[in-house]
């Protein structure tokens, strides 16, 4: 699938790979993904330890990467792009970058917005603090931007693998719409009928994602303190990525992730079948993230493999060579890898 590239290590459905997202998209064959969906550093003002480019080239950096993205998808794929937003430097207005990025990518680089999402994070601390905590002059920044980008106008998307619960409302209309239900005109000169109380197995969700970011006792966090590591300090939650994986593929379809990080996407792609690519550009954080695919393992076992998915030269690991990360990821799994 990479020409002349070995993964550092392997799942079931996935492989994850080291090296800059630029070269290794490069190495793709051309219209084989389905769906990429990434949270790349973002443009802050600040220098963060996982690398972010500064705002004023940030739309162009970004732009490399989309070019080669539209390159790789299917003709009916999607580019799902997670970003939060930003201050200037020094102010307490707004930077525009996102929606730079926006008008670039469709207008210069050909993608289509199929339709924007908005990530609403309830646990997100109040921030920035020069404006939101010491003057008090605006509210916690608590939304990002997700924008669903599409190679075609009519990309690859089902509803109905991401209902949503009905409300308590919805469930007593549907249980006996004549006594909760009348129908009439909405203001709109809309005629809703009582076959409005159709079930359907779940609610249409809005494109309003309300999802905590709280990991805090994870599998991933767990093994990342016993082998003394903080993890990725920029995690978005796993189910993030995999609603738009649910949403935009099927099974045995192909998911990448090109700004890979602990790999919550390779996470939500495996648990739902999906084969996955990751690319991360930092050996460290691909190595953390292998914890997210191990079973239950003892304490030795998970620091052999961080070690050696660390450090193969120390250890005398050869990773060109598949075997050893087979019989790897058995010991520590308990199944060897691309078995059922």
């Amino acid at each position: 699938m990479l020409q002349d590239v070995q993964p550092v290590y392997l799942t079931r459905f996935g492989k994850a790979f080291l090296g800059n997202a630029l070269e290794l998209l490069d190495r793709l064959e051309s219209g084989i993904v389905n769906l990429v969906i990434t949270s790349p550093p973002f443009a802050l003002q600040r220098k963060k330890e996982y690398g972010n480019e500064p705002q004023d080239e940030y739309v162009d950096w970004l732009a490399q990467f989309a070019d080669k993205v539209t390159r790789v998808l299917k003709e009916d794929g999607s580019f799902v792009l997670d970003l939060g937003g930003a201050y200037e430097k020094g102010r307490p207005i707004r930077s525009l970058y996102n929606y730079r990025i926006l008008i670039k990518f469709c207008d210069e680089i050909g993608l289509k917005l199929a339709e924007e999402f908005f990530w609403f994070n309830p646990a997100r601390l109040p921030s920035p603090i020069e404006w939101v905590n010491k003057r008090k002059i605006r509210v916690k920044d608590a939304v990002n931007t997700v924008w669903w980008f599409s190679k075609s106008d009519y990309p690859k998307a089902n509803v109905e693998n991401v209902l949503v619960p009905y409300s308590e409302r919805m469930k007593k209309l549907l249980k006996n719409a004549n006594k909760y239900y009348s129908p009439r005109k909405r203001p709109s000169g809309h005629d809703i009928s009582a076959a409005f109380a159709k079930a359907n197995g779940g609610a249409i969700p809005p494109n309003l994602l309300e999802i905590p970011n709280t990991e805090s006792n994870s599998k991933y966090l767990r093994y990342c303190k016993l082998v003394a590591s903080k993890g990725h300090p920029a995690r978005f939650p796993t189910k993030l990525p995999e609603f738009f994986i649910r949403f935009l593929t099927e099974p045995s379809d192909l998911v990448l992730d090109i700004f890979a990080g602990s790999n919550a996407t390779g996470e939500a792609a495996e648990a739902n079948r999906r084969n996955w690519i990751a690319f991360e550009n930092e050996r460290r954080y691909l190595a953390e993230s292998a914890f997210r695919f191990i079973q239950e393992a003892d304490v030795e076992s998970a620091k052999l493999l961080y070690r050696r998915l660390l450090d193969p030269a120390t250890y005398g690991v050869d990773l060109a060579t598949t075997q050893w990360q087979m019989d790897l990821w058995e010991s520590v799994r308990g199944t060897r890898a691309g078995t059922s």
